[in-house]
């Protein structure tokens, strides 16, 4: 049914963002099903670690964790102690990764709530051990994953630390390594030269872990693929995957930009969030008249221009200003004049019938029509993340079945 039909539970300010749980949940079954064809016929399936992190991209964390723990999730990433905590407050029980470690102080939250870290400085054992001896935690070891930097250069060991990370787990009698993981820069890169670190990285990964092993070290869950690797590079796939973007319905930009057609063929997905709003005023306004601040937008013939009750203090991209559409009945119209922190300013000219109330799609869905919100950040310069997590506090979520 399209958005402008539908009475929307919406208290206050008309904006808000339909939250589908059911595409969410289609969203993570194809990904495992992608990840395990039958035709490997595995002893063990690979496990799906959903990303979460980011409020779950701007879906609400608590929430979406839920409902992707109900549809089989293995495990849940998130940025650290802070957000991992909402989700055990939300009654979340399957396993939980904080992706970027741990802040010195952040030990105890971690263990209180069964968290395991990422560790990616050797030093930081000796703290996380220490933490583990308290006695309300000593009756059970600590978990861990250990992030090694095959060549991001951003978080992580480097694979020249491997053995003095192997001195100092040697010495940390309460921790327990269950997965050694690493982040590719590029993976959805496949021309130039940067495509060659793909596989640079993928090396440096197995040589780490090989090393690892020859120390006596049981690596434990091994993962490395994020959403581009998920839908293009079956050889990174290992214990485990790392959904994104793609659990949300978006796959990334491709280099080359064919790759994006066939990746989107072999793993469709649903988006999952739209964002709304409502019409609340429409004006007539003259040929050559200026519209919002500064006058950014002269209408070449008389328009009608309507205002939304959302702008960038929402999550409506302050450079989609002259540039981006919403959808109206089912009609782009375009975003017209700069983005307010309140509202924004549509031209509806061209949509029929158009009324006050009436309910703009920013992105995602409305009936048979779509705005997917990857068009909208590349029509911007952007991803689709950037987008999807600005979606701030104030606008409501309504989770659909």
């Amino acid at each position: 049914m399209p958005a402008h039909k539908k009475l929307e539970n919406v208290n206050g300010r008309p904006v808000w963002a339909d939250v589908s749980l059911a595409a969410l949940t289609h969203n993570l079954h194809a990904i495992r099903d992608f990840v395990n064809p039958k035709s490997e016929k595995r002893a063990v399936p690979r496990k799906v670690l959903c990303i979460v992190k980011g409020n779950g991209y701007g879906h609400g964390g608590p929430q979406v964790a839920k409902a992707l723990e109900k549809a089989g999730a293995d495990w849940f990433g998130v940025t650290g102690a802070g957000e991992g905590q909402q989700l055990r407050a939300a009654g979340v029980r399957k396993p939980i990764l904080a992706l970027t470690s741990f802040w010195p102080g952040e030990e105890t939250q971690l263990l209180a709530n069964d968290i395991s870290p990422a560790i990616i400085r050797c030093e930081q054992l000796a703290a996380l051990d220490s933490a583990a001896t308290r006695k309300k935690f000593a009756k059970r070891s600590v978990g861990f994953h250990l992030k090694i930097d095959t060549g991001m250069n951003r978080l992580g060991i480097a694979p020249t630390d491997v053995e003095c990370f192997a001195r100092q787990y040697e010495k940390s009698s309460r921790l327990k390594l269950e997965g050694v993981f690493t982040h590719f820069a590029s993976s959805e890169v496949f021309d130039g030269p940067v495509a060659l670190q793909n596989r640079r990285q993928e090396e440096n990964f197995h040589e780490c872990v090989q090393r690892l092993s020859a120390l006596s070290i049981d690596p434990g869950i091994i993962h490395l693929a994020n959403s581009a690797a998920i839908a293009s590079r079956p050889e990174t796939w290992a214990d485990m995957v790392r959904p994104g973007a793609i659990l949300y319905g978006y796959h990334p930009g491709y280099d080359p930009i064919e790759r994006r057609a066939e990746a989107e063929k072999q793993l469709p997905l649903c988006p999952v969030m739209s964002l709304r709003a409502r019409i609340i005023n429409i004006r007539n306004v003259p040929c050559g008249d200026g519209v919002g601040y500064g006058s950014k937008f002269l209408p070449i013939r008389a328009s009608k221009i309507a205002v939304l009750a959302a702008g960038y203090g929402d999550g409506i991209h302050r450079s989609l200003g002259n540039q981006g559409n919403v959808l109206v009945r089912g009609v782009f119209a375009p975003i017209v004049g700069i983005v307010s922190m309140d509202v924004t300013m549509i031209d509806v000219t061209d949509v029929p019938n158009v009324t006050l109330g009436d309910v703009a799609t920013i992105y995602g869905t409305d009936g048979q029509d779509i705005l997917p919100a990857n068009l909208v950040a590349r029509g911007i310069g952007t991803v689709t993340s950037d987008l999807l997590c600005a979606v701030s506090a104030r606008v409501p979520r309504i989770y659909l079945a």
